[in-house]
């Protein structure tokens, strides 16, 4: 199996472990009444702190300067964040979708946009040049 594949299932794995736990976290703090975007932010933060291990040793095997990634991943997950945040204010508060839905559908765009984040810029391999 080719490198990008393995790192795809390793990445959806890590994803739908801890995004299966956050969005049902989302769903109950939602329905004990907490107000959906701050729900989505409490739940991002800490998906993203707890995926940060699981994605830079097991699914990209990153061997590079730890601090350097952890500040990208950073980035990124800022990145995220505002999209899944634009997500939810467009669809849920200006057109009137279930929010319950918008941030299922939001779950998956975000993961695809923060994957390939990861491997090309936050997790990237570094070749060496050689001649």
């Amino acid at each position: 199996m080719k490198k990008a594949a393995r790192q795809i299932i390793k990445y959806g794995l890590v994803g739908i472990m801890s995004n299966l736990v956050g969005y049902l976290c989302y769903l109950l703090i939602t329905n004990w009444g907490m107000e959906i975007k701050m729900a989505m932010t409490l739940v991002y933060a800490v998906g993203a702190s707890v995926g940060f291990f699981g994605n830079r040793k097991w699914t990209f095997a990153h061997g590079g300067n730890s601090t350097k990634a952890a500040l990208s991943y950073v980035l990124a997950h800022l990145s995220g964040y505002l999209l899944n945040f634009t997500i939810l204010l467009i669809f849920a508060d200006h057109l009137g979708y279930a929010h319950q839905w918008v941030q299922a559908v939001a779950i998956f765009i975000v993961a695809g946009f923060l994957f390939m984040v990861f491997k090309y810029f936050v997790f990237r391999e570094h070749m060496e040049h050689t001649g």
